[in-house]
C-alpha cells in the first residue's frame, strides 16, 4: 500500500510542481546555454556521452543549470548515482555513500557517481572526508556551487577536480526557454512579452519560468490574453546577482574602480549603485576611492583627492542613504579627472631602491645639524638655503648613489602638463 501511495503522490507532484521543475531538460539536446563548456566537441560534452565524466566542481550563479546538468549525467550515466545537499548532509551522510559506493564496486562492479549541491556550505571535516574516496576514484563527485570554488573549496579537492564555470544566460537562450514554458502552459504571447520575460529574469533560467508562470496564471484569472504588464508585476524586481560575502564583492569593486580609472563614468555609477543595493559596505567603497584617486589621477588633479577623502567623511557624519549622492558625485568626478599614475610608480620605484640599498643615509649637507658636536661631523656642510640662494631650488637632494635618478616623471596630463 505505501508503495501504492507513494506512486500517486509522485504523479501528483508531476502535476503540481512548478513549471521550472516540470520543464528540466533530460539530455544535452534540451539543454540550453553553457556553449563554452557544452560545445559540440567540447570535452566535457564528450565525457557525458561517452559515460566517463570525472569529478568536476560546476560554479556559476543560480538558474544556469548546474543540477539541471548533474541529472543529465545521472540520465546517462551506468554508475550509481548518489545525490546529497550541503545544507543538510553531515559527515555520517557522506560515510554512509561511501560505504554504499565501495559494497558496489565489490559486488558488481558498479561505479558511483556522487552529486554534492552547495558544495560551498561543506566546512573543511566534510570536505576532507570526500578526500580520500575522490583520489581513489571510490566516488566521482559531481559539485555544484553559486560561490567562487576557489575561495570556498580545499585546495587539495580542487586538485583533484575539473572546474566548470558556468555563466548567465543571455536573452535569445533565456527566450527559447520561455517559449518551451508557453508551449507547457498552452499560452500564446507575443514577441515583445517573451523578450520583456527574458530580460527581467536576470540571466537565470528557472527565474525566466517563474516570472511567466506567475504571469500567465494571472492573466488566466483575469480571463485576459498574456501582456507586458503581467510580466512585470510577476517579475516585481529583477534579481541582483550580489553577494557581499563572495566573490560578487571582489568582482564589483574590481570593475568599479577599473571603470573610474579608464575614464567611464556610467559604468563607474553601475557599479557603485550595484554594490550598495547589494548591501556592500559604503565605507569600503569610499575607502578605495581615495586610494584610486592618489594611485590613479594623482597630480594630474590633486583635486580629486580632496572630493574622494570628502565623500569619505560624508559617508561617516551623513550615513546611508543620503551618502550615496555623495558617493555618486566623487564617483563621477574621480572618473572625469584627468589620470596620472605617476605617484604610484614614484613611489614604487623609490621603495625598491630603498630595499636594494637597504636606506641609503641622507648626504651630509641635508642631515639634522642642530645638536651639539653636529658641525663637526660635518652634518649641515654645504648646504644651501633655497630661499636665500635660488641655487637651492636647481641643487641634487638624493642620496650620491643614486644622484640623477628620478623618480617622478610627470604625465604630461591635467596639472601635471607644465610640472618640471
Amino acid at each position: 500500500m505505501s508503495d501504492l501511495f507513494a506512486d500517486a503522490a509522485q504523479e501528483r507532484l508531476q502535476q503540481v510542481a512548478p513549471l521550472a521543475l516540470r520543464l528540466r531538460p533530460r539530455s544535452l539536446e534540451e539543454f540550453v546555454g553553457q556553449e563554452q563548456v557544452l560545445g559540440e566537441h567540447s570535452a566535457l560534452r564528450l565525457a557525458i556521452t561517452e559515460d566517463r565524466v570525472g569529478s568536476a566542481i560546476l560554479y556559476g550563479p543560480p538558474g544556469t543549470g548546474k543540477t539541471t546538468l548533474a541529472r543529465i549525467v545521472a540520465e546517462t550515466t551506468g554508475a550509481a548515482f548518489e545525490e546529497l545537499s550541503a545544507v543538510s548532509a553531515s559527515v555520517k551522510d557522506v560515510r554512509e555513500v561511501l560505504a554504499r559506493a565501495r559494497e558496489r564496486l565489490g559486488t558488481s562492479g558498479q561505479r558511483t557517481i556522487l552529486f554534492l549541491d552547495e558544495i560551498h556550505r561543506f566546512n573543511k571535516a566534510q570536505q576532507d572526508a570526500l578526500l580520500p574516496a575522490v583520489e581513489e576514484g571510490l566516488v566521482t563527485l559531481i559539485g555544484a556551487t553559486t560561490e567562487n570554488p576557489y575561495f570556498e573549496v580545499n585546495s587539495a579537492l580542487l586538485s583533484r577536480t575539473q572546474i566548470y564555470e558556468l555563466q548567465p544566460l543571455g536573452e535569445e537562450e533565456l527566450q527559447t526557454i520561455v517559449r518551451r514554458g508557453l508551449a507547457a502552459l498552452e499560452v500564446e504571447a507575443p514577441d515583445e512579452v517573451v523578450a520583456l520575460v527574458a530580460r527581467r529574469a536576470g540571466g537565470d533560467g528557472r527565474n525566466a519560468l517563474n516570472i511567466l508562470e506567475l504571469a500567465a496564471q494571472t492573466a488566466r484569472a483575469e480571463g485576459v490574453g498574456l501582456n507586458e504588464e503581467h510580466v512585470e508585476d510577476a517579475a516585481r524586481k529583477r534579481p541582483l546577482v550580489y553577494d557581499k560575502g563572495g566573490d560578487a564583492h571582489y568582482d564589483f569593486i574590481s570593475a568599479f574602480i577599473k571603470s573610474m580609472r579608464g575614464s567611464d563614468p556610467d559604468a563607474a555609477v553601475y557599479y557603485l549603485a550595484a554594490m550598495l543595493e547589494g548591501g556592500e559596505d559604503a565605507r569600503f567603497v569610499a575607502r578605495r576611492m581615495v586610494v584610486l584617486a592618489s594611485e590613479d589621477i594623482g597630480n594630474a588633479d590633486p583635486r580629486a583627492l580632496l572630493v574622494a577623502v570628502a565623500a569619505a567623511q560624508a559617508v561617516e557624519h551623513v550615513g546611508l542613504p543620503e551618502a550615496r549622492l555623495n558617493l555618486a558625485q566623487a564617483a563621477i568626478y574621480l572618473a572625469k579627472a584627468p589620470k596620472s599614475n605617476a605617484s604610484y610608480v614614484a613611489l614604487k620605484e623609490a621603495t625598491a631602491d630603498v630595499r636594494e640599498l637597504g636606506q641609503t643615509r641622507p648626504p651630509d649637507a641635508l642631515r639634522d645639524a642642530h645638536y651639539r658636536g653636529a658641525k663637526k661631523l660635518g652634518r649641515g656642510e654645504g648646504y644651501i638655503y633655497p630661499h636665500d640662494d635660488p641655487r637651492g631650488f636647481e641643487a641634487e637632494y638624493l642620496p650620491e648613489v643614486l644622484r640623477g635618478k628620478r623618480y617622478y616623471r610627470p604625465s604630461g596630463t591635467g596639472e601635471e602638463s607644465d610640472s618640471g
